[in-house]
């Protein structure tokens, strides 16, 4: 075999070659001309026993006579036994930034997690916070100090944040240790360092649940959007929370068995959750069906079909002067709950969908309580007794909305 049968291709031909196709040249390097005309290198080995394929770069930035040099050293050492692609691999994440690991740590986890606000909360707590210190610093070059500058800023100010960023940062840095770029987890010793962060989390304002009939007045009376005051009275009369009601839709609702079924993806514990519509409940959705939308068939919809958007509640009650979350509508609910009524407190925590973790109640749990929350629900709209839904009051919506 002459020498010519290993460079078949001439550095003319690869330069002005347009038609699509693969060009051999030896030693398993091929040019690929795709139909868009780029070109690219690649060569075929087989490397212990199994075919492989490894990318060696595109034409002009990698040229013949350097693809071939690369060829020919990979070819050597997959005839020696080795891996010239585990070395290329390793090659490449020795160069990763600390960003880029956060990246493919990100999108190792996505498909695990069912709530996708988390999801989009875990990179950009990180791209918001982190890497605009250490993002472009080698993942292997990260130190303690490092970690302890990007969170001394936040720690005592937002010591919720502090913490998952803190954690985010862990993960990415375990990653780092388990791919053998580094031998140990900087992260860990950041508790050690910085001062205790306050015990508990802030709980969500609500109001004592005689003032929930107003708030629920006071909304009605007000000029928010009529799509938006019928989801604020859906999320009161079912103590759903905000998320659950934004992204319902028509196709989990049950109107004859008066039933919102709520599917495991959007519950917090993972679970689908039951919820027993009362009949003020029934009544807000026969109004929503007035305004249902051709776009979406989300029960709240937003303009253009869209979900309301996450800060909507709130929004809209501190332009009201209502010193309220939505979420603390569910406290309200709970202590009227306790205070007002006789029904067990297993009844009342599966009506907001409550993990129980005692052993006990959980065993007592799994009987049927879907009937006695029917009842407390009906009794938690009896108590609010809001206004009953009507066409005139959406007439009088539209036209302040006018």
């Amino acid at each position: 075999m002459g020498n010519r049968e290993y460079n078949r291709l001439q550095a003319s031909f690869v330069r002005n070659v347009a038609a699509p196709g693969h060009y051999w040249d030896g030693h398993g390097l091929i040019l690929r001309v795709t139909a868009a005309g780029t070109k690219q290198w690649v060569q075929r080995l087989r490397i212990r026993g199994k075919r492989r394929e490894l990318g060696l770069g595109g034409f002009p930035l990698v040229t013949l006579a350097q693809a071939r040099e690369t060829a020919l050293t990979n070819r050597r050492e997959a005839r020696a036994g080795g891996d010239p692609l585990s070395e290329k691999r390793r090659e490449q994440v020795a160069t990763t930034t600390f960003a880029e690991a956060a990246r493919k740590v990100y999108e190792l986890r996505r498909p695990g997690w069912r709530n996708v606000k988390h999801a989009e909360q875990w990179i950009t707590t990180l791209e918001q916070y982190v890497f605009p210190r250490i993002g472009d610093c080698g993942v292997a070059e990260v130190s303690t100090e490092d970690v302890i500058a990007v969170l001394t800023p936040i720690w005592h100010q937002k010591p919720t944040t502090a913490k998952r960023v803190r954690q985010r940062i862990d993960a990415v840095l375990t990653w780092a240790v388990a791919q053998g770029l580094r031998p140990d987890n900087p992260a860990d010793a950041v508790k050690a360092v910085l001062a205790r962060q306050p015990n508990g989390s802030t709980p969500q304002r609500s109001l004592p649940y005689n003032e929930v009939e107003n708030a629920i007045a006071a909304v009605q009376r007000s000029n928010v959007a009529p799509i938006l005051m019928l989801a604020f009275e859906f999320l009161v009369l079912t103590a759903a929370r905000a998320g659950e009601i934004r992204f319902a839709t028509w196709n989990e609702i049950d109107l004859e068995a008066a039933t919102w079924t709520v599917p495991a993806s959007r519950m917090k514990a993972g679970r689908a959750h039951r919820v027993p519509l009362s009949q003020g409940a029934l009544d807000v959705l026969a109004e929503a069906r007035v305004l249902r939308s051709e776009q979406s068939d989300l029960v709240f919809p937003s303009r253009g079909g869209r979900p309301l958007t996450e800060r909507c509640f709130v929004q809209a009650l501190s332009r009201l002067g209502i010193d309220a979350t939505a979420h603390g509508f569910r406290a309200s609910f709970r202590v009227w709950a306790q205070e007002r009524t006789s029904f067990p407190r297993e009844v009342c925590e599966a009506a907001l969908a409550h993990t129980l973790k005692d052993k006990a109640e959980a065993a007592y749990a799994r009987s049927d309580l879907f009937e006695r929350c029917r009842e407390l629900m009906e009794r938690w709209a009896q108590f609010l007794n809001p206004e009953p839904a009507g066409v005139v009051r959406l007439d009088v919506h539209r036209e302040a909305a006018r």
